[in-house]
């Protein structure tokens, strides 16, 4: 097997270190050959050299800033969507939330949503995010900034309470008339 594979080889570089020769046949058609004929005057064709291209292996891409170096990159990182002081009222745990950034978001940057410490999404470049059956009570709603899958920047916590009501709850029945 291995003297098959070098005979191939041998054979496919060979027409690379062949010389060319051309003559005149005897219709008075030029022939070009790797080997000239017996009895006929052959020149050696004198090839130029080869077109070559320098391929040069692409560049990687300069590296991203470290958090010293480059700072915040957005001069300001807020959600929107949370009532400040208020409650906030879905009765099914359902409501949008989104994320303003000052300069808009960067190529190659993505959001994710954090609630109570816990990703709520995959990270992506969308800005907004509808969350949903958000259980009542004291949540804490942060939006952070990833490139190449690190944290580099992050918003300041928001702080909100979700109210749902019970709509079972007896006082929400309606008592009938005495």
């Amino acid at each position: 097997m291995r003297h098959a594979l070098f005979g191939l080889l041998l054979i496919l570089s060979a027409p690379a270190i062949a010389e060319i020769y051309t003559y005149t046949d005897a219709q008075g058609n030029t022939v070009y050959t790797n080997q000239p004929p017996e009895g006929v005057a052959a020149e050696r064709v004198e090839l130029p050299p080869p077109n070559t291209v320098d391929i040069q292996p692409p560049s990687a891409p300069a590296p991203l800033p470290t958090d010293a170096e480059a700072g915040q990159p957005y001069r300001s990182l807020a959600l929107s969507g949370i009532p400040d002081e208020a409650a906030l009222r879905a009765n099914n745990g359902t409501f949008v939330v989104s994320a303003e950034l000052d300069p808009p978001l960067r190529r190659g940057h993505q959001l994710r949503f954090v609630l109570d410490g816990i990703p709520q999404a995959a990270a992506s470049q969308a800005t907004s995010l509808q969350l949903n059956n958000i259980e009542r009570g004291e949540h804490r709603l942060q939006v952070e900034v990833l490139s190449n899958g690190r944290v580099i920047q992050r918003s300041e916590p928001a702080v909100f309470t979700v109210q749902r009501v019970h709509t079972s709850s007896p006082a929400l029945r309606h008592r009938a008339a005495p």
